[in-house]
């Protein structure tokens, strides 16, 4: 019976299935589009505000390091007039260092000003009526204080106040120690961000108040922020977040990430308009059905050119094939960035604790040694007090390359950045003589760099290492036995001078 019904009929059918298959292909091809879209847009959100933390992090914890010289000066040589001419040069010189200063101040305990970093200083000013004066008075706490912006009596601008309390001996208070940020160093940095036209960036108090918003509404500055529905999902939610959240600024619907500063009392959000981003998958799939729909037409019509059609759509799926193709190496690079530390080149932290773990279990399978060298630069505060942030990078990167040339290139040993100026080897089928002898040449190598350094009793910069092996023994040895054993004796190195290599003593 089917073999009597006409070909006419089985094109129509053909065409037919054609035609919605094309139409729905492209309908899950377009939500598909959506989701990967709006996923791609989390992660720009969620890489902004890990930018925005980083930076307000190290703005303010630059700030908090010249408060913390200024009260150790004050509260050590005292406020006698020798005293503070070289505590106003000292404050005039950060000021002049640190282009997020607005100005460094310290006031008596009645809230008159003492000293401050302007060329004249203009004592006439009392500021015992700031919030940060009054809780510094009503507090003992000696951590910095973060308080909310307020208009500098001595500048006219906006300014966020950090600040530190001073005291007696006998623990009695006697004034505050206060640095300015102007608000306009957050607003240039956040303008320079890439988020759209109806985008939005903010740093917030952990108490739930405003201090700096792209779009900047100086108006807005220090309102409180409690009520509204990201503030609440971060108050109940941790650290870091993601969502969709309705702006009470201005209605508009964002894609927002949050996260909490390490430090400090604040947290960042940054924000795409859902709007915006899909503005243009809405044109796309706008013009891309229309096609569709023309091409199902065109195939109704010329159903004789179906081998034509079957062609194309061949063509089209091996063009899906090779983005798919190109996809995936792509996703493998990114992979291989993740595993990899941006400032040194090293191997970092979360590649570290894998191949840890990975060689562990090797080393106890086949009874073998494994040998960890933790390393840690010497003086490394003082080399970035002395010579910045920036100098202090291009040191690590410098130590690196060295620590990358001399690990042994062996499967399983892996050079990482454990922790700030913390470098880590892992060595496995090693003892603790030939960790040593690895260490030692590194040692040597970064002491031969010659790389000055003012605040080094070697007048360069050089490091110290401790030294650890042992045979895992499973279940009862640890991986965390070997990094303890290795840090311990990093310490002991550090305690018997710095710029040397010392081994842990055999596990018992």
């Amino acid at each position: 019976m089917l073999k009597r019904l006409p070909i006419t009929f089985w094109a129509t059918v053909f065409v037919a299935v054609v035609c919605l298959s094309l139409v729905a292909i492209d309908g899950w091809r377009s939500l598909n589009a959506r989701d990967e879209l709006l996923a791609a847009s989390e992660r720009i959100t969620s890489n902004l505000a890990r930018s925005m933390a980083q930076h307000a992090e190290d703005t303010i914890a630059a700030a908090d390091t010249s408060l913390a010289d200024i009260v150790e000066r004050i509260e050590t040589d005292g406020a006698g007039p020798p005293a503070i001419a070289r505590l106003h040069r000292l404050m005039e010189a950060q000021v002049a260092r640190l282009p997020q200063l607005n100005g460094l101040f310290v006031y008596d305990e009645s809230g008159r000003w003492v000293v401050n970093s302007r060329p004249v200083m203009n004592l006439a000013y009392n500021n015992a009526d700031r919030e940060y004066f009054e809780y510094h008075r009503t507090h003992p706490d000696r951590s910095p204080h973060i308080g909310v912006p307020v208009v500098s009596r001595s500048t006219g601008k906006w300014v966020l106040p950090v600040s530190r309390r001073l005291q007696r001996p006998d623990g009695a208070f006697a004034g505050v120690a206060l640095a300015t940020i102007d608000l306009d160093y957050f607003t240039r940095f956040y303008q320079s961000l890439d988020i759209g036209r109806r985008g939005a960036v903010a740093l917030l108090h952990k108490q739930g108040t405003m201090l700096v918003r792209r779009p900047f509404d100086e108006t807005r500055v220090g309102i409180s922020i409690v009520n509204t529905p990201i503030y609440r999902q971060f108050s109940a939610g941790g650290q870091t977040g993601t969502g969709f959240f309705r702006s009470t600024q201005d209605g508009e619907l964002r894609m927002n990430s949050y996260r909490a500063l390490a430090r400090y009392p604040l947290f960042v959000t940054a924000a795409l308009s859902r709007d915006e981003v899909l503005e243009g998958w809405r044109r796309d799939t706008l013009l891309h059905s229309f096609g569709v729909m023309l091409l199902a037409l065109l195939l109704a019509l010329f159903g004789k050119r179906l081998i034509q059609q079957i062609e194309r759509r061949l063509q089209a799926e091996r063009e899906l094939l090779q983005a798919r193709d190109a996809l995936e190496s792509l996703n493998r690079t990114l992979e291989k960035l993740a595993l990899q530390d941006g400032l040194t080149g090293l191997a970092n932290r979360r590649q570290f604790d894998v191949t840890l773990g990975k060689e562990f279990s090797r080393a106890a399978r086949a009874g073998s040694e494994l040998a960890f060298i933790m390393m840690d630069v010497d003086y490394f505060k003082q080399y970035n007090d002395l010579y910045g942030h920036s100098a202090g990078d291009d040191c690590l990167r410098a130590i690196s390359k060295t620590i990358r040339t001399l690990t042994p290139k062996r499967p399983g040993d892996l050079a990482a950045r454990y922790g700030g100026e913390e470098i880590g080897i892992l060595l496995p089928q090693t003892g603790v003589a030939g960790a040593q002898a690895v260490a030692e040449r590194i040692r040597k190598a970064i002491e031969a760099l010659r790389i000055t350094h003012a605040g080094s009793p070697n007048g360069v910069v050089t490091i110290s290492a401790g030294v650890a092996a042992l045979v895992p023994q499973l279940p009862d040895s640890l991986p965390a036995e070997l990094l303890e054993a290795a840090d311990q004796a990093l310490y002991a190195a550090k305690s018997a001078g710095r710029n040397r290599v010392h081994c842990a003593p055999p596990a018992a």
